[in-house]
């Protein structure tokens, strides 16, 4: 039977279209890229409610704030490297600072960006984000946890950051599933080693890597982190206190973002498991496919069995 997926980005739209519905205050904001996130869905239930703001990403988040500061929640979305990289500031004070109500949709994580190639690849958005005093960083799994977690946004007053592919996914959980911010989800118990990945990318990749490790006789799990900010600590500690080895996997640069917040986590308090990181190692993007860069960044099944051999020896 063929594997069951979704558009991400039709998970983002479908879930505000269906909240706007009965939440007036709901407004989404556009810097000329509705026709890459599909949110002319929305222009076209609610078009007074939308704001296509044109190629200028900064203005739209001074937008944003402003609309917030009306008691308005905005959700604005761009290319990743355009929500981190080029409205850094402008997020930061306008919004964050100010203690505002933004919702930011960073599309197009790492790899993911593809043919958009080395410019539009963001790496570096978890690390930068991760600075910003009480944002909450999320990134889901599957179109399911995609959903909750926007239905929790708009609940939960304050800015988020919410890093999404376009393109489609499988379902990992099903539509019932409880999501809760902060919270991580076990996909799979493991004995020898836990994989705490982040993103539909890496936590899909690490489940196909259990499987051949469990062929080697290694037994391996996966804690889908889900939240980067707030980082569920109680669920990565009670991993290590179980497994030989815990190696955390990001669809981003390896400094600053999961893996540096788990190695935090296991560092302060004395955790004595093995760990290593998989991600991105100090370089930049390049044009490719989503496969080809996948395993040129060493993201592939492969780079997560030989690490996880290597740390258990």
């Amino acid at each position: 039977m063929a594997e069951q997926t979704k558009e991400m980005r039709a998970a983002y739209v479908d879930t505000i279209v269906a909240l706007a519905e009965k939440n007036k205050n709901i407004v989404v904001l556009e810097a000329d890229l509705m026709s890459c996130t599909n949110t002319g869905v929305f222009k076209k239930a609610y078009p007074d409610r939308f704001f296509n703001v044109g190629i200028a990403e900064a203005n739209m988040i001074g937008i944003a704030a402003g609309l917030s500061t009306l008691g308005k929640i905005p959700f604005a979305a761009s290319f990743g490297c355009f929500a981190s990289r080029r409205i850094f500031d402008q997020f930061f004070l306008s919004a964050n600072y100010a203690r505002l109500n933004v919702k930011l949709i960073g599309t197009d994580p790492g790899v993911t960006a593809a043919f958009n190639g080395g410019t539009h690849m963001p790496f570096e958005d978890l690390a930068m984000m991760r600075t910003v005093p009480g944002l909450a960083i999320l990134e889901p799994s599957d179109p399911n946890s995609c959903a909750a977690l926007i239905r929790q946004m708009t609940d939960d007053y304050g800015c988020h950051y919410l890093r999404i592919p376009r393109k489609p996914v499988p379902y990992l959980y099903p539509e019932n599933e409880t999501f809760k911010i902060g919270q991580a989800k076990i996909l799979k118990e493991g004995k020898d080693l836990c994989f705490a990945a982040l993103g539909s990318l890496m936590v899909n990749q690490s489940l196909k890597a259990c499987e051949t490790l469990a062929a080697s006789g290694i037994s391996a799990g996966v804690l889908d982190v889900l939240s980067l900010k707030p980082i569920d600590r109680d669920a990565i500690l009670n991993q290590a206190g179980k497994v030989r080895a815990i190696i955390s996997a990001e669809n981003a640069q390896i400094a600053g973002g999961l893996g540096s917040a788990v190695a935090e986590i296991l560092a302060e308090n004395g955790c004595r498991c093995k760990f290593a990181r998989i991600g991105i190692k100090d370089e930049f993007g390049e044009v490719g496919t989503q496969d080809y860069l996948t395993d040129r960044f060493g993201l592939d099944v492969g780079s997560l069995v030989k690490k996880a051999q290597e740390l258990l020896g």
